[in-house]
């Protein structure tokens, strides 16, 4: 029997172990995913938990639910990838070989990266909203909250979910609208962008957006450390910012396995091909999601829209042929903005997110860097598509290469 080893059963762990198990051979191939948690967590809802929005039970569920009988599934911490022997050791020096591997082990917050982000402050004045354990105790905290200098910030670059910092602010602002006491809090959005987003046309539209909600907005601010005395955001050039209750991006890195195992850059991320996401170091790895140094935003619908190209790529693999599928960096996220609203952004590699309609050119039903109340029932309705669809495996009327049908290009 050849045998298939996917570590990580995340979202996109999860999505290419149910795609491989439906097309490889039964009596030829064993599938085996290795994660160290039982439980699944539905991440883009952690944003919703502090605001009421959404409790624990709305995002989490357990993570054999969503595999097929006939995959193996191991629950163990991995030690050691060693790929020059086609080889994982686990926990307690269990030995797996496989003839391909597929690495899909994310990425994680490091606060520990920031001097003074995990010190005495942590989850008593400053939070991440990138962790159940940090969302509930954010919730906790605004329930007593009577207002004062709020911070969202990011630390830097690549981090999961690039538009969930703005997103967080949007529905602040309306939270505590609804409590009645948004003019007693200041909200400072600090980013070590020159802008709101990473390109010019949505960083313009996201920029009226942040205007129009009194938000301010400190751009090119790279953060130094935290200073937990006088509750500042201190920059390498030292300036400062000062707050009350800051919620931040920490640093986002990827796996340590990925390290120990020789296999990353210098931020854990796996070097692939951005195309045919082959290892770039040996060809009987692939590598999904977040775990990759892709040069797209770290978010679940990369890794959708990639599944369908590792899938094409692995099997060319396994039959030696040329690697023919391409991935574009196709992106696309919604971008809730509070009042019952949101936005939506479709991108790739070489094009920008532009305005227009999605997915059907002039018809949508969504829209474009538009701010409208069908896109926010898009991203309500996205987390049942998420447990019912996309975990397993199942295709979606949606191409994986990005189109320009219904985009209009603009000019800032």
């Amino acid at each position: 029997m050849k045998k298939l080893v996917i570590l990580g059963g995340g979202t996109a762990g999860t999505m290419m172990a149910n795609k491989l198990y439906n097309v490889l051979e039964k009596d030829e191939w064993t599938i085996t995913v290795v994660d160290k948690h039982r439980t699944h967590y539905y991440q883009p809802g952690f944003l919703f938990i502090p605001f009421g929005i959404y409790g624990k039970g709305d995002v989490e569920k357990p993570r054999a639910n969503f595999f097929p009988s006939g995959v193996n599934l191991v629950f163990s911490d991995t030690e050691m990838i060693k790929a020059s022997e086609n080889l994982v050791v686990l926990s307690g020096g269990r030995i797996l070989n496989y003839d391909f591997l597929v690495i899909a082990t994310g990425t994680q917050i490091r606060p520990d990266e920031t001097p003074g982000l995990a010190d005495r402050l942590w989850h008593k004045n400053i939070f991440d909203f990138y962790t159940l354990e940090g969302a509930l105790a954010l919730r906790q905290f605004l329930r007593s909250w009577e207002g004062g200098r709020l911070v969202v910030a990011i630390t830097e670059l690549p981090f999961k979910c690039p538009v969930a910092p703005l997103e967080f602010a949007f529905l602040a602002e309306a939270f505590f609208m609804e409590k009645g006491i948004r003019d007693k809090v200041d909200i400072t959005f600090v980013t070590p962008l020159s802008g709101a987003f990473t390109k010019p046309v949505a960083t313009k539209m996201l920029s009226e957006l942040l205007d129009e909600k009194n938000i301010n907005v400190i751009t090119d601010f790279y953060i130094e450390r935290i200073d937990n005395d006088k509750q500042t955001l201190v920059s390498y050039d030292e300036q400062e910012v000062p707050f009350d209750l800051l919620t931040i991006v920490p640093v986002n890195m990827g796996d340590e396995l990925i390290a120990r195992s020789g296999l990353g850059d210098d931020m854990n991320y796996v070097p692939v091909d951005k195309h045919t996401l082959q290892s770039k170091s040996h060809d009987n790895i692939f590598v999904i999601g977040d775990a990759a140094d892709i040069p797209t935003s770290k978010a679940g619908s990369v890794a959708h829209f990639a599944g369908e190209v590792v899938l094409e790529n692995l099997l060319n693999a396994i039959e030696g042929r040329p690697l023919t599928a391409s991935f574009d960096g196709h992106a696309n996220c919604y971008i809730e903005t509070g009042y019952g609203k949101g936005a939506l952004i479709d991108f790739n590699y070489d094009t920008e997110p532009l305005p227009g309609t999605y997915p059907l050119p002039g018809i949508g039903p969504f829209g474009l860097l538009k701010n409208t109340r069908i896109n926010h029932y898009g991203k309500i309705l996205f987390r049942w598509i998420y447990w019912h669809i996309l975990l397993k495996g199942r295709e979606l009327p949606v191409e994986s290469e990005m189109s320009m049908a219904g985009k209009r290009k603009v000019t800032v």
